[in-house]
């Protein structure tokens, strides 16, 4: 059993009979009153998003995970298909657990984190940015590039990312994973 000093983000515990993933945390000392401890968690198993608030001290119940890093190989309908980079060991794992599936590319490396108890996948961690190539855009116009105005472009997974009006077909951006936002155009 660990206690509040012990959150950080990333950490996996079981609350109300399911595991959740801390993705923020605050611990909050007020002038009055007890400090605790303001949390965002992500449950594991569908997805959900919940805030909830520990008081200082409140036992939580930990669940040990290993990470090992994946390699993606394809998509299958709902069904993305993973090799552990190490053991060669094939997963087979469902579009929900998945943070941002559309933005995958074939051999993207992963790290998925596993629960020692079960030996059941619990999340997987996308790289902090992905770069991907435009394979869809309306033609840029030269000069475009002094206001924030945007266009949405297709990429090579097939999602659809807003870019900047002077990006192009066959251009390589950088993508952040956590928002699906464009970050920067990659020169190669």
């Amino acid at each position: 059993m660990a206690s509040t000093s012990d959150i950080r983000n990333g950490l996996c515990i079981k609350h109300n009979h399911d595991i959740y993933k801390i993705i923020e945390f605050l611990h909050v000392k007020p002038g009055k009153g007890p400090a605790f401890v303001r949390t965002k968690l992500k449950s594991l198993t569908n997805g959900k998003v919940l805030d909830n608030t520990f008081s200082a001290g409140h036992k939580i119940d930990v669940v040990r995970v290993e990470t090992h890093t994946f390699q993606f190989l394809y998509a299958e309908g709902t069904n993305y298909h993973f090799m552990n980079t190490e053991t060669f060991e094939q997963i087979t794992l469902n579009k929900d657990i998945l943070d941002a599936p559309d933005l995958l590319k074939e051999g993207t490396e992963v790290m998925v984190q596993i629960n020692t108890e079960t030996d059941l996948p619990l999340s997987v961690d996308m790289p902090a940015s992905i770069v991907l190539e435009v394979t869809y855009a309306e033609p840029g116009v030269k000069g475009n590039t002094a206001t924030n105005a945007t266009k949405p472009a297709k990429v090579e997974t097939g999602a659809s990312v807003n870019v900047p009006l002077f990006i192009n077909e066959g251009d390589k951006i950088k993508i952040d994973t956590a928002t699906g936002n464009y970050m920067e155009r990659v020169k190669e």
